[in-house]
């Protein structure tokens, strides 16, 4: 039996059991910077997740209230996923991660302007890319997206 409390009052210990895995940072990814809200578009990201631990991750992710689920606006049949505010708050953590990535990644797709905006000012951009998010949308997909906000090109 799986034991429900943290193993350690570290504050570490507690993050990490609360994301749990690679897999849910991807989700938060796939929200943050793609706009993805439902089961078939994060299953059909590039990394490849199994249907069975997607199903796993977004259940712990709503348990751990980092996600919140909702009946689908137009398809009742689905549901979609999105941040609560425990949630956005991994917005600076997942921007550092991308740059710790960005850094160390040499073969990286990752366009060099988005880097060098999240630099020239972070904090302003983490709060463009939570109030973005926030209201449904995401930092490189849609016409209300971060990039095309602050007018950066992904070449």
């Amino acid at each position: 039996m799986k034991r429900s409390d943290n193993k350690s009052r570290c504050p570490i210990n507690f993050s990490l059991e609360t994301i749990g895995d690679n897999w849910s940072m991807l989700i938060v990814r796939d929200i943050v910077y793609f706009g993805k809200k439902t089961f078939n578009e994060f299953l059909h990201s590039e990394e490849g997740i199994s249907t069975n631990i997607l199903t796993a991750r977004l259940i712990h992710l709503e348990q751990k209230n980092v996600l919140s689920k909702m009946p689908h606006p137009t398809d009742k049949r689905k549901e979609v996923y999105c941040l609560t505010e425990k949630g956005l708050n991994l917005i600076p953590i997942l921007l550092e991660l991308a740059i710790w990535g960005f850094t160390h990644d040499e073969k990286t797709e990752a366009p060099q302007s988005w880097f060098d905006v999240i630099q020239a000012d972070k904090e302003k951009v983490i709060d463009l890319v939570r109030e973005t998010v926030k209201r449904g949308g995401s930092i490189f997909v849609g016409s209300d997206s971060v990039v095309s906000k602050l007018r950066i090109t992904e070449s």
